[in-house]
């Protein structure tokens, strides 16, 4: 666990379990727990999150958060919108935090930022037009061994991912390469130098096959120095 200074875990698509070392609380990402790509033992894994951060509202992130936290009393941390949908959908008010890009919230040492992320946050409606859910959001966290792990979110690559690597020196960077949705494989590669991380953790990719971003297609736009900054776990996997 020190290589990382966490267990990450894939879950498939953007959904990640993270377990910061040595006995710190078991987060949970965009647990969309139903992906093509989940493991078999996706639920098992997620059962034990002590904390779930989302990073806006469409299905495929915000996923089996209600059922997941009505059974387990995690905490829920996300954007304000997206926390009072989750409370309409009848989880306790007490598990909730709620807050906004640039704010910060600690639960159990783990502190998480909300930062700037250029995408869209809806659901939709019984009619199937879509519903705005705020702002999407990325994730800054860190853990209570003093890892800092950028998650983007669903996002484009933008300049200011620079000004937030000199802000908070993540080191393992969490970010799609799928393109179509996303940034694809090209813009991600030119985040990674923006952020300049230890650690690259590609996700959002494989899921479908509009998906089609690779980590082999992402190593191929990096500068030969970062190529082997590449961690790409398969689902279920864990890495250390």
């Amino acid at each position: 666990m020190s290589r990382l200074g966490a267990a990450i875990t894939w879950l498939g698509h953007s959904a990640f379990q993270i377990q910061s070392e040595p006995d710190g609380p078991g987060i949970l990402i965009d647990p969309w727990l139903d992906n093509p790509k989940a493991p078999p033992n996706a639920r098992q894994l997620a059962d034990r999150a002590r904390m779930v951060l989302l990073t806006h509202g469409h299905s495929d992130h915000l996923g089996n958060t209600v059922d997941l936290v009505r059974r387990t009393g995690a905490k829920v941390l996300s954007s304000f919108e997206i926390i009072m949908e989750l409370e309409a959908d009848g989880v306790s008010g007490s598990q909730l935090i709620g807050f906004n890009k640039g704010g910060a919230a600690t639960v159990d040492g783990v502190t998480v930022t909300l930062t700037q992320a250029f995408h869209s946050s809806s659901l939709s409606s019984a009619d199937g037009r879509p519903r705005s859910l705020g702002d999407p959001c990325g994730l800054m966290i860190q853990l209570t061994n003093g890892t800092v792990i950028y998650n983007t979110g669903d996002t484009c690559v933008f300049g200011d991912m620079a000004l937030l690597a000199e802000l908070y020196q993540p080191s393992i960077l969490m970010l799609p390469i799928g393109d179509f949705y996303t940034m694809g494989p090209r813009q991600a590669a030119k985040a990674c130098e923006l952020v300049d991380p230890k650690w690259i953790i590609p996700q959002h990719y494989g899921t479908f096959p509009a998906l089609t971003g690779t980590p082999a297609a992402l190593r191929q736009h990096l500068p030969p120095e970062m190529r082997d900054r590449i961690i790409a776990p398969a689902p279920g996997e864990t890495v250390r």
